[in-house]
C-alpha cells in the first residue's frame, strides 16, 4: 500500500513517501526513508519493489555523482530525469526494475521541476505527481487544492491534506510520512509525520 507523490510550488519542490517496509501481510519497519537525496539540489522518491527501489536509486545516485565527478558540473534535473528514464528503458528488455520514480530538483535559471516516470520508462515534467494506492486520494485533494505559487507553508499544508485522507479513506494506510523539498537553498528533509513508532529492539 505505497503512496510516493509531489508538487512544485513557488521556487520549490516538494516530495512526500509513506516509510512503511512491506512484504506480504508483514511490516518489517515503518521508518524506511523512500526518498533519495541524489545531489545537493536533486530529490528522487521512489516506490517499488524493496530490492529494486534500493538498487535502482543508489545507482542512479552514483552515476550522478560520477558525472559530477568525471565533468565539474552537475547534471540538470531534466538530464537526470533523461538518464533515469533511458537505464529503466535498457533495463525493461533485459531484466526490469519494478521501480516508480517522482524526481524533484532545482536548477539555476529554470527553477524547480518535478519528473513522473513510471517502470516501462514513461517521462514526463509534470506540476504534481503521485504513484501507489494512495494516489488515488493525494491526486484528488492536489486537484482540488494545488495552485503553482504555493508557499512552502502552502504545500504542506496540503501535503498533509493528503496524509490525512489518505489515513482516513485507504483500508490499509501506512502510518508513517516523510516529507523532503529542494529549492535554490538545497535539497533537504523537511519533517516527518509519524502516528507509530517502531518498537525498541530488546536486548535479551
Amino acid at each position: 500500500m505505497e503512496c510516493v507523490f509531489g508538487m512544485v510550488g513557488n521556487g520549490f519542490s516538494l516530495v512526500v513517501a509513506d516509510s512503511s517496509a512491506v512484504h506480504s501481510i508483514l511490516v518489517h519497519k515503518s521508518n524506511e526513508d523512500k526518498i533519495m537525496i541524489l545531489d545537493s539540489h536533486k530529490l528522487m522518491g521512489a516506490s517499488g519493489e524493496a530490492g529494486d527501489r534500493a538498487q535502482f536509486t543508489e545507482y542512479v545516485q552514483k552515476n550522478v555523482a560520477l558525472y559530477q565527478f568525471r565533468n565539474g558540473i552537475p547534471l540538470t534535473t531534466a538530464a537526470t530525469a533523461n538518464f533515469t528514464r533511458g537505464e529503466l528503458a535498457t533495463a525493461l528488455r533485459k531484466n526490469p526494475y519494478m521501480v516508480n520514480i517522482i524526481l524533484a530538483g532545482y536548477d539555476k535559471g529554470t527553477g524547480p521541476s518535478l519528473y513522473y516516470i513510471d517502470y516501462i520508462a514513461t517521462l514526463h515534467k509534470v506540476d504534481k505527481a503521485a504513484f501507489g494506492y494512495g494516489s488515488y486520494f493525494s491526486l484528488a485533494m492536489m486537484d482540488r487544492h494545488y495552485r503553482k505559487d504555493m508557499t512552502v507553508e502552502e504545500a504542506v499544508d496540503l501535503a498533509d491534506k493528503c496524509i490525512m485522507e489518505i489515513r482516513s479513506r485507504l483500508v490499509v494506510a501506512p502510518p508513517n510520512f516523510v516529507i523532503k523539498i529542494v529549492d535554490k537553498e538545497g535539497a533537504r528533509e523537511y519533517a516527518w509525520r509519524e502516528s507509530v513508532k517502531d518498537a525498541p529492539v530488546s536486548n535479551i
